[in-house]
């Protein structure tokens, strides 16, 4: 039983998880950027400690995902911009000193990819990639079941390729990244822009309303979508000219509009992949639910200190 730790921009989730990836026990607590490290270790270990006595067992290890970046091998938080009482503290040390058992820690789109290739939609996939959209767009690739890393062990970050120069300008600096195309927000200003003074729904106007909208036929909504679609896909044709992956696994809230998307992001790559194999690459909608981040904290422990069964030490 393996104590899964979820940090995410608004709230920790706890939870038990067992071998076959379920989540038997869980809680969580609201954060905010106010929120002191101290304070909040010993809240993820009251919760540690209360879930597995809910769930009747032992915490044999914890896995953690967090949002913003972190470093999987030193176990330190980076410069994370939600949480920024937190930045260079080490939950890995620390957890480990606790409960005497073994910590891993990767950044929450990782952990989600490992568990949507160990037990979820890309099960028995040799080369997955895992794309979120949401409030931004992350991701991350499992190659022959290994976590892709990138120079100096980094997380790749697929939500800032470039795809109009001339596109609005990024967090990162550049403009026309994929996220700020594509993701939540984007929907919401891109209509916003292009609203007339009467538009009726401006108000309170999100990604998530905007489907319901279109699906109630609206015309703007309508297009909003289909731009929606259009640069879904062109981010993901460049992932399958790339890296021809066998699945796509395809998560977080835009996608729980998947209809409204699918077809206009695969005709999108029909159109742009023809020099590869682009009809063996299966789009999939992620399977975990609500509790993928949960299960993929648990994943990153067996993926780093249970391979192949071993307890051998995986990077």
């Amino acid at each position: 039983m393996i104590g899964a730790v979820d940090i995410g921009g608004t709230k920790i989730a706890v939870g038990m998880v067992d071998g076959a990836g379920r989540v038997l026990c869980k809680m969580e607590l609201p954060t905010g950027a106010d929120f002191d490290y101290a304070d909040g270790l010993d809240l993820v270990v009251g919760m540690l400690r209360d879930t597995a006595r809910n769930a009747n067992g032992e915490v044999s290890g914890i896995g953690i995902g967090s949002t913003g970046p972190v470093d999987p091998i030193t176990g330190e938080f980076g410069d994370i911009d939600f949480l920024p009482q937190w930045r260079r503290k080490n939950p890995v040390e620390d957890l480990e000193r606790i409960f005497k058992v073994r910590v891993a820690l990767e950044n929450d789109a990782d952990a989600a990819a490992l568990a949507e290739a160990g037990w979820g939609a890309g099960r028995a996939k040799s080369r997955l990639v895992y794309v979120t959209i949401g409030t931004g767009i992350g991701g991350g690739i499992v190659l022959d079941g290994n976590l892709y890393r990138g120079v100096g062990r980094a997380h790749p970050e697929i939500g800032h390729q470039v795809i109009d120069p001339s596109g609005p300008l990024c967090s990162c600096g550049f403009q026309g990244c994929w996220e700020s195309l594509a993701a939540g927000p984007a929907m919401a200003k891109w209509l916003e822009g292009k609203a007339p003074a009467d538009y009726p729904h401006r108000q309170g106007l999100t990604a998530r309303r905007i489907c319901e909208l279109a699906l109630e036929g609206d015309e703007l909504a309508c297009e909003s979508v289909q731009r929606e679609a259009y640069y879904l896909g062109l981010g993901i044709a460049n992932l399958v000219n790339l890296l021809t992956p066998d699945v796509i696994v395809l998560s977080g809230s835009i996608m729980k509009s998947s209809s409204l998307f699918l077809g206009g992001i695969r005709d999108t790559i029909r159109q742009g992949c023809r020099f590869v194999p682009f009809e063996k690459t299966e789009l999939a909608l992620a399977s975990l639910g609500e509790d993928t981040n949960l299960i993929g904290a648990a994943r990153v422990w067996h993926y780093r200190f249970g391979a192949r069964g071993l307890g051998v030490q995986r990077w």
